[in-house]
């Protein structure tokens, strides 16, 4: 997927759609916002060119959420294909459509679970629980405040007591979440 002047091919098209369940229109667009981020003209982004997305830049988690398209790529650098994978776990779940399994609710349940987990070992402390709650309400809540909320959510979604919340736990936790929802971006048609 070479240069950003090269053009997305029909037959490209058609796998991204199958893929990730993104229309073809909106893979087009998505294709013209990933080449106005790629200032170097590479065909690929690395971390700075997501951290000039305004919206990123003042999301308390666009760090990790930045992060999280590294994870897919496994390098310090992303394709247009690796992108497109990330945004579909973002994709609304619609009724009576084809089932993508990028956006099911597990696929969204383990995004929002790395979120937590700061350090990939697959279970979420008490300390990368505090550190998400830091960044996401800053200093409007005291570290008292902040350690209590900590407490209490282990204590209640540690099942099996070791003081960490693994990803079972977790999706146990979020039962009752309308996640489908809650992690939907409307992309344009």
């Amino acid at each position: 997927m070479g240069a950003r002047s090269s053009m997305l091919q029909e037959e490209e098209i058609s796998e991204i759609q199958r893929e990730t369940g993104f229309s073809s229109n909106q893979i087009v667009r998505l294709y013209s916002r990933f080449t106005n981020l790629d200032k170097s003209d590479q065909g690929f982004l690395r971390r700075a060119d997501f951290l000039r997305i305004p919206e990123l830049a003042i999301n308390p988690l666009g760090d990790r959420i930045v992060h999280a398209f590294f994870q897919e790529s496994a390098t310090d650098t992303v394709n247009f294909r690796q992108f497109m994978r990330v945004l579909a776990r973002f994709r609304p779940v619609k009724k009576n459509v084809a089932k993508n399994k990028l956006n099911d609710r597990e696929e969204k349940l383990k995004f929002a679970f790395k979120m937590y987990d700061l350090d990939g070992d697959n279970m979420i402390s008490r300390d990368e629980l505090l550190n998400v709650l830091h960044m996401m309400v800053g200093a409007n809540i005291s570290d008292e405040q902040l350690g209590s909320i900590a407490d209490r959510t282990i204590t209640e979604v540690d099942l099996d007591k070791d003081e960490n919340i693994s990803f079972e736990e977790f999706v146990k936790a979020m039962e009752r979440v309308d996640v489908e929802q809650k992690m939907s971006i409307r992309f344009l048609n």
